[in-house]
């Protein structure tokens, strides 16, 4: 039985090492000159390809219309499966304290390169340079073009990625040419990007990165919040926390939206009001410039006081007791006014996708069209920042592999 997959990124890679176990031909076709290259850019370059799970296993870190539709290849072929298949291999792994996974050479392309290595060991055809026009039913299986020649297959797995990331290999093929065979997509958002807020309160702490709790707010409501490491831009907000919450900005459809800031999560309100009271009694001859030296970078302090009004040449001693509850709310609760999120060339992964209801979960076949499956970013899931994408694609094509090849 002849399988052809189109797409060499993590969720093809993991259907033809899957496949190729039936001792049947596997062709991938890429349309770059090198497969996984998207993989080399991930995780900065480190490549963070899973997150072992939390005390929620992996309840409300993906994402699409129907989240649980991931459950059966999540559960079937797991983080710690992932890192058993990678060790096979050859590929060393590591977790961080906060239960990511990178390869221990900390290098993105050591993950490709077992991925590849591994790939023509099995006797996968790794076809690269290979755009894919069209795709077409016949009876045989499935009929495949390129601009250079046509292949055929009793099995297709369509596993092109998404929309995000034009630069590293993304693009919309995939879509268009599961839609040609009769399955349907819902609209499409960047997703883990850079949020846009208004730029002249951010513009002066390009740079500056800062421990923060982060809310999403739509009037008085609560969209989305995270936690963790953000880095201010010239033009809004990036970092791992922003990129959790970037899902819900982009998809709120229009709606007005703030950013709150918590920039001292680790201090209560009433906690940092003290502190800066002990600050202005201890230190009463510095002068307001100093009130937050110690507590936050220089120039985010700085930038909270001149927004609070604070003149900074006035001695802590003569700071008063209203001032410094303003400058402490400022503190934990410092608004942005969102004005949107940067495009799918900046996103790491795409939200939507084509619709999930279409196809079967335990087996990733498509429920139109017989002999066809689909797997990760091309389907209607996403997850959250940390891994939880990569797993995606490694459980998913994994799953589309097997079941492709007859294994399961």
């Amino acid at each position: 039985m002849s399988i052809i997959i189109l797409g060499g990124g993590a969720s093809g890679l993991a259907a033809a090492l899957a496949a190729a176990a039936g001792e049947q031909p596997v062709t991938v076709l890429e349309r770059q000159a090198r497969v996984g290259r998207k993989l080399l850019a991930t995780g900065n370059g480190r490549c963070n390809l899973s997150h072992l799970p939390d005390g929620r296993a992996y309840a409300g870190h993906y994402h699409g219309a129907e989240p649980s539709f991931c459950e059966p290849a999540l559960s079937r072929f797991g983080p710690e499966a992932t890192r058993a298949w990678f060790a096979e291999l050859g590929l060393v792994t590591c977790a961080e304290a906060d239960g990511r996974v990178y390869p221990f050479s900390d290098a993105a392309h050591s993950v490709v390169d077992v991925l590849r290595l591994a790939a023509a060991s099995a006797g996968v055809t790794l076809a690269t340079g290979q755009e894919v026009t069209a795709v077409a039913r016949d009876s045989g299986g499935f009929s495949v073009r390129t601009a250079e020649e046509t292949y055929h297959g009793e099995r297709l797995i369509v596993a092109c990625g998404g929309a995000a990331g034009a630069k590293l290999g993304g693009g919309s093929s995939g879509y268009r040419l599961l839609e040609s065979l009769g399955h349907r997509r819902g609209p499409l958002y960047p997703a883990l990007t850079q949020i846009k807020t208004d730029s002249r309160l951010t513009r002066p702490l390009k740079g500056v990165r800062a421990r923060a709790g982060l809310r999403l707010l739509s009037g008085g409501q609560e969209l989305a919040h995270a936690g963790g490491e953000v880095q201010f831009t010239d033009f809004g907000v990036s970092g791992p926390a922003a990129f959790d919450i970037s899902r819900a900005a982009a998809t709120a459809n229009g709606s007005r939206l703030t950013l709150a800031l918590d920039l001292l999560p680790e201090l209560t309100e009433t906690e940092l009001t003290e502190h800066l009271r002990r600050r202005c009694s201890g230190f009463p001859q510095l002068t307001v410039e100093h009130l937050l030296t110690g507590a936050l970078h220089n120039r985010l302090g700085l930038t909270l006081l001149k927004q609070a009004g604070a003149d900074l040449t006035t001695p802590l001693a003569r700071l008063g007791a209203r001032q410094i509850e303003q400058i402490a709310g400022l503190v934990k609760d410092w608004r942005l006014p969102v004005l949107g999120v940067l495009g799918f060339d900046a996103a790491q992964v795409t939200a939507g996708g084509v619709l999930t209801r279409d196809f079967d979960p335990r087996t990733l076949a498509s429920r139109l069209v017989p002999g066809l499956y689909a797997c990760g970013e091309v389907l209607d899931i996403d997850g959250d920042c940390g891994g939880y994408n990569l797993q995606w694609a490694w459980s998913s094509g994994r799953l589309a592999g097997l079941s492709a090849a007859g294994l399961l």
